[in-house]
């Protein structure tokens, strides 16, 4: 049978340009919130001016769907074909245990995003010039507020986000927030992309592998090497320089495991510019002159 009677994603092909898009689930999304019908849109996922916190003091939420059900086809949504909608779909998950009335808004919110942008989906346009490029990027403790830090620590824990493209296409993208306490912006950049980098070396290796074989891979370089984007100077250094600072001899070694893949030229690391980074929607909300050109580099649209 076709691909899209197991995955549930909607395949087409268009002058060498492969689409994949979702929106029977949207429809199914906003049908479940009561937006089927409704013409209400949002031009960004997330407000960004408001950042999810677990609101002790706000009534529960009672609202007319199940926000653990909606949340789950949500995640099922951004982690398949919907990269730009990873982090804001991560910030609600976190309270679905415990969902006040701020939390089903944001929901509200997520899906009138989605009721404009219904037809959004990922494009695919292989460029057989381009290996592995990871933008990592992340946010210092962006979370942290001293009102809510006693109800919920995780506050005080930085955002990570990443996207690696193959061949100029999108293949993993993340949202998560860090499992230790950043104490640095440079700490927290450079845990990010050692987070990456974990995703991106063995299918490093299995491309490597697979090139050995005798199959033709879109690479044209001797090497199977990932072109890494950061936009930290701090982090940058770190990564270049294996060498112990008094500032950062804290750091798990564990952070370090890349190193020796940056010596042998295999990872290449990039400053890039904060307008460039990608990743910078996998890490916080952001208004929407910032975050349509991120979302068109992820999705083509």
């Amino acid at each position: 049978g076709h691909p899209s009677d197991y995955i549930g994603v909607n395949l087409s092909q268009e002058d060498g340009v492969f689409n994949f898009t979702q929106r029977a689930l949207i429809d199914s999304i906003l049908k479940d919130v009561g937006l089927e019908n409704s013409r209400k849109s949002k031009p960004v996922p997330a407000k960004s001016s408001q950042i999810l916190q677990a609101f002790p003091d706000s009534p529960p939420f009672n609202g007319p769907f199940n926000i653990r059900s909606v949340v789950g086809k949500l995640n099922y949504l951004a982690q398949t074909t919907r990269p730009d909608i990873m982090q804001a779909v991560h910030a609600i998950a976190k309270f679905v245990s415990n969902p006040r009335k701020e939390h089903g808004e944001a929901v509200m919110y997520l899906c009138m995003y989605l009721n404009k942008t219904r037809d959004i989906g990922l494009k695919f346009k292989p460029d057989p010039s381009k290996g592995f490029e990871d933008y990592c990027d992340a946010d210092f403790i962006g979370q942290y507020d001293r009102e809510y830090s006693a109800v919920d620590p995780s506050t005080a824990k930085s955002r990570s986000g990443w996207i690696v493209f193959y061949a100029g296409c999108p293949i993993i993208w993340a949202s998560k927030l860090q499992t230790q306490v950043a104490l640095s912006t440079t700490e927290a950049e450079y845990i990010s992309l050692s987070m990456s980098l974990r995703d991106v070396i063995p299918i490093m290796s299995l491309i490597s592998e697979i090139k050995s074989k005798g199959f033709n891979v879109p690479c044209t370089e001797p090497h199977v090497y990932c072109k890494l984007f950061e936009d930290n100077s701090g982090a940058l250094e770190l990564a270049r320089l294996p060498k112990m600072r008094p500032r950062t001899k804290h750091l798990c070694a564990s952070l370090h495991h890349f190193r020796e893949h940056v010596r042998l030229g295999l990872i290449k690391i990039f400053p890039v510019s904060t307008d460039l980074q990608t990743a910078d929607i996998l890490t916080k909300p952001t208004p929407q002159n910032v975050f349509v050109p991120h979302r068109v580099k992820m999705c083509g649209s």
